[in-house]
Order: structure tokens, then C-alpha cells, then sequence
């Protein structure tokens, strides 16, 4: 799409359009920057764990024999001799262990070994007795004998730091689906033990930790390739082991053909009777407890037989062998600690898998977070169109909030890893990109509404207006309004002898002050047609009691005109009009230009009511509408006429002034007689209502004299005349 063809578009258009743009746009950058947006959910998957760790399982299955700081006070520095390692695997296996597993490696030959001696001493010509045992003289053969006459699984460890060769597996390794070594990441070498001793041994499983930008172990691999070879994790083999087992079986996502064509990736392992979901790289996310309950034997207490130790506290249970001593460099860092035990590490798996508790990542979860974030997207660019700041901000929190809910109602509730960041990143690149254009855009739509009403409307008004822009597009809509019409009466004749600039100031001066009056009063100015004013209420804002507000607009604009008379060589006097009814108000005329008005047969009705004060010589009439929702000010009626134009007839009242006025006793004594004499006349006595008028006319009341004397001569007339029919209806000659 062209430059001009966008420009073009409605505004709102364009900034969905644009809005769209830029949720695509995280989405992509969520691709591109996929590492490290990996590693801010690591972070917070990690803050979720510490909030709510895996629940502690009471009587773990599993035991670490720790090699700890007091282990090497006791038993000398470590490397221990091989023979004494074998006597710990004893200890373990008569205390009924079901399996031994070794966190560790034994790659070199023991050179403490009495047969290294006995080898320097035979170089020397000493000579020992004859036929002593091999594994008395060799430390590695005692070891293998240890580890033959017990359970026990030996860990390597699998690396691409080194060449050195490992060897064969000990664990069966059937597969349903594709070959898993296809896809499964492959090691170069590694570290393994000495031959003897892994063939003494009853299973080989590798230990290494996958590596991490933050060196914290958030996974651990169940299954692992090494130069084309597949090794069980140390934790996967001695459950292997434990169960009896002689292999494990693996699935993968084409097992059953459901992904074909699809890069296959692992889904499962079964070991024994235990299935463990897998990660698609052959891994499995540990869900940390901290292992609070899980027994934790220091390796002397074994070998030294320490009479606090209780006998049935390894029977049956998986026994992991490693060192939580510093110099040992086995410490760690998980998501709920910064440093514990690397074989802790193996135990938190093997009681996961005991328990059968995981975290999962979902297969649809990808998917259900890019849908997600194109969901709350489209919420905050609805919520941002109106073009308001606060509302906006709210609502980003909100969704903010929610999608952070939406991770961790999946963790705590169904220990599911869903990642909240697409979304998170959608939404802040849509806030920061869409926002100042937004609010540009509104406040241009305010400043519009500033213009287009800023000198009709008063500056509270005008405001109201302006947060709510809407109001400011073509076409109307039917509402109840007040509508006034003023006009300064003899202005025209009076123009004929002003100079032009004098005429202005003399308009200008009048105008000023019935403005501010019609403003101050919340009215809305629609025009200026001369010396004459339009101005209506209830549009387009609701204003409450808009007819009493109306009437006491008009009665400030006589008094302003008074004001205005005080000093004046020639006194000038106003009219003004006021009706109240359903007219169609808005913004009427074409694309190219319009004004916000008010037309309608209410509109016409104020504009003849207005015309009518000259007829009656008084400064404000209101129709029989209006007066019926101002009781309390002081208004009389006048007469029931038809206007020009208009079939049916209407009720004129002058309005005199305030409520307090209306409350003035001799005005409410005036008003009855008044009303007693307006009686006589719309029933048709003419004679009775005439001489009721000569008794008022004789009372001061001023605004009404000249009314009395049209309306005396109007009596003469028809008491001279009388009409053959009498409704008490006057028809109006003139507009």
C-alpha cells in the first residue's frame, strides 16, 4: 500500500494497521532474540520455584552419602585409597541399599596401592612372601571386588573438552521411533573409569551437567550420546538398576507417525516401571523441592561405624555417593539456592521420578503463547484507540498482570512452563510504539474541540468536551434541548447612523457581556446572525435543569444589557425567546466545512417567540413548555397564540425574574390578580377582562405596561367585535 493510498485510510484504521504491524514485529524479534528471551523466562520460571517448590516428599527414596568437609577431617584428604572406597560400598550394601551410585569418576589407578611398593622394594631386592591375594596388594582390585559383590552404578562423565574415549554401555537401550541418536546432541569423549572397574560394575551412567549461560542446573539429561553411543543419566541408571531392570525404552514424537515429516525429538523414557517425560534434546526439567527430609550420611559415619546411625535408614533406598567439600569443586547453583551439592542435584531427579512429579513443557505451548500475546495485543490497542493515557496504562498492567497469572496459575496448578515474555514484549513494544502516537492524535482531536467550541461553549464545558472527541463527526442526533433566541431591538435603524467602526464597538460591547452571561449559565453558542444570538443547551453535553439554567441566562442578559444602558445616550433594549423540545443537534453541513447546531421545529418556535416580544413589548418570553419547568421563578402569562407557520398553538409567559421574586408576596398578590384578568380575556369576557385591566394597569409594574396597552387596545377591539367563535387562541399577523 502506497504512502498516500495509507494516508487515506480513517485514522483509527491506520493505527490498528499500524498496531498490527508491531505485534508482529515482537513476534518476530521473540524469534530472532529467542536466546535471551530464553534465558528472562529461565528467570522467572526460577522465581516461581522458590515461591512454590515442589512439594517435599517425607520418606524420600533416596540417600546421599556425603564426602563432606569433616568426612576428609577424620579419613585423610581425598583421593582415599580404592580399598577404603570399597569398604564404604560394603557398608551400604550390608545396610540393604538397593543401588550405589557414584557422582564421580575413577580414571586413575590408585597409587597407594601396596603393589606399587612392593614393585619399588623388588627394585631394591627385597622380596615379600609369596601368595598373598592381589586385591590385598592392588587398592583398584579391592574396589572391584566391592563393587562386584554389590549394586552399583559407576558415573562417567561425557564432554566435548576432551578425546578420551568411554566405554560401552551396560544398560539395554530399545526405541520406539526414530533412531534417537539422529537427533540427541553428541559428546566427543569424556571421562571414564578404569576398566575393572566399570566391569565390576553393575551399571555406567553419565553424571555431566548440560551447560548453562548462568551456570545454574535447571536440567538434567536422562539420556545422553557419547561417540555414538547412548548413556542413561546417573540417576536413570541406578532406578535401572534398582528395579532390576536391563534397560530402558525410549519414545519418540514419531513414534506413532502422528509428526511425520517433523523433526522427530524425544518424548518420553521408561526405566522399569517409572515413565519420565522428556524434553525434545533428551532432557528433563527438575522440579526442585530442596530435599528437606531427604537423610544425608556423612561418608565416616559409614566406615567408622558411628553407632547414631540407624540401621534401616538405607534399606531399600537408591544411595548417591558424592562430596559437598569445597576443594572437591562439586558445588552448584540451582534456582533455589546458589550453592549446594552437585549430587543433590541426581537426587532431586531420582525423587521426582520415585514421585512421579515434573515440570512440563506442553506441546501446544508455543502456539498457545503466540496466540496469547496476539490476544492481549489486540485488548491494549482497543483499549490505547480512544487515545488516553491513563486508561492505556491500566489496561497494560492489567494484561501484564494477567499474563504473568496465566504462568503462574500453569506452574502451581498443572506444573506446566509457559512463557509469559512473548506476550510481555508484545505488549510493551505495542504501549511504547502506539502510545505518543495516540496521544498526539488526541490531543489534536482535543485541540479540534477547543477550536470548534472554545469561544460557544464555557472553558468547564469545553473540557468535557474535549475527553470525549466522538461527539465531533458529521451528522446529528434527536435530543431534548432549551433553545434561546435574542436580538436587539431597533439595531438596524440604529446602524443606518454609526460609522462602521463605531458600530462594531457598539456590537461588540453588547455582545461581550451576554456571551459571558450565556456561558456562564453552561449554554452552548451556536451563532451570531448581526446583533442577534443563538444559543441552546442539553448539547452537547447533558446539562441538568437546562430549562431553569436557560431562564436564568436570559434575565442576566437583560440585566447586562441594562448595565450596558448606564451612561448611554441612547438606551438600547433586548428581546429574547425561549422554547424547549426534541430538536436534531450536531455537527450539520458538508465534508468540507460544518458547524455544530440545532435545527427542528423547536428551534423555529424559540426563533418566533423571540420575534413575539416586540408584539408584546417585553424583554423575555418562554413558552408554556419552558414555564412548566421553572415554577418556582417569577414568569405570567400572557396569552395562548399561533405563531406563523405553525398549526398549533402555544402559551406565552413573560419571565419577570428569580425565585426570589416569585416568592415576593406583593408579586405573588400581583400575579393572582393578573391571572384572574388573563382568565376573563381566554374565556371570552371582554368587557369584565378590560375593566380587570384598567384596575392593574394602574399598579407599578413597569416591565408590563407597555403589554397592558396593546392588550387593551386588543379588548376595544374585540368588545366592539366580538369573533363569532372564540377559542382564546390570538393568531400572530407577522413573525
Amino acid at each position: 500500500m502506497s504512502r498516500r493510498r495509507f494516508s487515506r485510510l480513517p485514522q483509527r484504521l491506520r493505527f490498528v494497521l499500524v498496531g498490527m504491524l508491531l505485534l508482529v514485529l515482537a513476534l518476530l524479534l521473540d524469534v530472532v532474540f529467542r536466546d535471551g528471551m530464553g534465558r528472562l523466562t529461565a528467570l522467572l520460571h526460577d522465581g516461581w520455584q522458590r515461591a512454590q517448590p515442589r512439594s517435599a516428599t517425607l520418606e524420600p527414596g533416596v540417600v546421599v552419602v556425603d564426602i563432606d568437609e569433616a568426612s576428609l577431617a577424620r579419613l585423610g584428604q581425598w583421593p582415599w585409597p580404592r580399598d577404603r572406597v570399597g569398604a564404604l560400598v560394603d557398608a551400604l550394601g550390608q545396610r540393604g541399599a538397593a543401588v550405589i551410585a557414584f557422582d564421580m569418576a575413577f580414571t586413575e589407578a590408585d597409587r597407594t596401592s601396596l603393589l606399587a611398593q612392593v614393585e619399588r622394594l623388588q627394585q631394591r631386592g627385597i622380596h615379600l612372601q609369596a601368595g598373598l591375594a592381589p586385591e590385598l596388594l592392588d587398592n583398584d582390585l579391592a574396589f572391584a571386588a566391592a563393587i562386584a559383590r554389590n549394586r552399583v552404578v559407576m558415573g562417567v562423565a561425557l564432554s566435548n573438552e576432551g578425546s578420551g574415549s568411554v566405554g560401552a554401555p551396560l544398560a539395554g537401550i530399545a526405541h520406539a521411533g526414530s533412531d534417537p541418536r539422529q537427533y540427541l546432541p553428541d559428546y566427543r569423549g569424556g571421562l571414564d573409569n578404569l576398566p575393572s572397574l566399570s566391569a565390576a560394575a553393575s551399571g555406567i551412567g553419565s553424571f555431566s551437567f548440560p551447560p548453562a549461560a548462568d551456570n545454574v542446573i535447571r536440567q538434567m539429561p536422562l539420556i545422553a550420546q557419547g561417540g555414538g553411543q547412548l548413556y542413561p543419566g546417573l540417576a536413570v541408571e541406578a532406578l535401572r538398576v534398582a528395579q532390576g531392570a536391563s534397560g530402558v525404552q525410549l519414545r519418540s514424537s514419531d513414534a506413532s507417525g502422528e509428526q511425520a515429516g517433523l523433526q522427530p525429538a524425544l518424548t518420553d523414557l521408561r526405566v522399569g516401571m517409572l515413565d519420565i517425560p522428556s524434553q525434545a534434546d533428551g532432557s528433563v526439567r527438575i522440579h526442585y523441592s530442596g530435599m528437606p527430609h531427604m537423610p544425608v550420611i556423612p561418608a565416616w559415619q559409614l566406615l567408622q561405624d558411628a553407632p547414631a546411625l540407624d540401621d534401616g535408614v538405607l534399606d531399600g533406598r537408591v544411595v548417591l555417593i558424592g562430596t559437598s567439600a569445597i576443594g572437591l569443586r562439586d558445588i552448584v547453583a540451582t534456582p533455589l539456592a546458589a550453592a549446594v551439592p552437585g549430587v543433590n542435584v541426581h537426587a532431586e531427579l531420582v525423587d521426582q521420578a520415585l514421585n512421579g512429579q515434573y515440570l512440563i513443557r506442553p506441546d501446544w505451548a508455543r502456539g498457545a503463547e503466540v496466540l496469547l500475546a496476539l490476544l492481549a495485543g489486540g485488548v491494549l490497542l482497543l483499549a490505547m484507540l480512544p487515545g488516553r493515557a491513563l486508561p492505556a496504562s491500566l489496561a497494560l498492567l492489567v494484561l501484564l498482570g494477567g499474563l504473568l497469572a496465566a504462568s503462574w496459575w500453569g506452574y502451581s496448578r498443572q506444573h506446566w512452563l509457559l512463557d509469559p515474555l512473548p506476550g510481555v514484549l508484545s505488549l510493551g513494544l505495542l504501549f511504547i510504539g502506539m502510545m505518543p502516537l495516540l496521544l498526539f492524535a488526541g490531543n489534536r482531536e482535543k485541540r479540534q474541540v477547543r477550536e470548534a467550541f472554545g469561544r460557544y461553549l464555557s472553558p468547564t464545558l469545553v473540557q468535557r468536551l474535549a475527553e470525549d472527541p466522538k461527539a465531533l463527526r458529521l451528522g446529528g442526533e434527536s435530543r431534548q434541548i432549551s433553545v434561546l433566541f435574542s436580538d436587539i431591538r431597533g439595531f438596524t435603524s440604529l446602524s443606518e447612523s454609526l460609522a462602521p467602526d463605531a458600530l462594531t464597538a457598539l456590537l461588540n460591547g453588547l455582545l461581550t457581556p451576554m456571551t459571558e452571561v450565556l456561558l456562564a449559565h453552561e449554554a452552548t453558542i451556536d451563532k451570531y446572525i448581526g446583533d442577534a444570538i443563538m444559543a441552546f443547551w442539553n448539547a452537547p453535553l447533558d446539562i441538568d435543569a437546562h430549562p431553569r439554567k436557560a431562564c436564568l441566562g436570559a434575565l442576566g442578559m437583560v440585566a447586562a444589557v441594562r448595565a450596558h444602558n448606564a451612561g448611554q445616550a441612547q438606551a438600547l433594549q433586548v428581546g429574547i425567546g425561549l422554547h424547549t423540545g426534541l430538536a436534531c443537534v450536531g455537527n450539520l453541513g458538508s465534508t468540507q466545512r460544518f458547524s455544530y447546531s440545532a435545527i427542528g421545529d423547536t428551534v423555529n418556535l424559540a426563533a418566533r417567540v423571540e420575534g413575539l416580544t416586540k408584539q408584546y413589548a417585553v424583554d423575555v418570553l418562554i413558552t408554556g413548555a419552558v414555564q412548566a419547568q421553572v415554577p418556582d421563578l417569577a414568569t405570567l402569562m400572557l396569552d395562548r397564540v399561533q405563531v406563523v407557520g405553525r398549526a398549533e398553538a402555544v402559551d406565552l409567559h413573560v419571565l419577570l425574574g428569580d425565585a426570589e421574586l416569585a416568592a415576593c408576596p406583593q408579586f405573588q398578590a400581583f400575579a393572582q390578580r393578573h391571572m384572574a384578568m388573563i382568565g376573563l380575556y381566554l374565556d371570552g369576557q371582554f368587557a369584565a377582562a378590560l375593566a380587570a385591566l384598567d384596575r392593574l394597569s394602574a399598579e407599578p409594574w413597569s416591565e408590563l405596561q407597555g403589554f397592558y396597552g396593546i392588550l387593551r387596545q386588543r379588548l376595544a377591539g374585540l368588545e366592539q367585535s366580538p369573533p363569532g367563535h372564540w377559542s382564546g387562541v390570538h393568531v400572530a399577523g407577522s413573525k
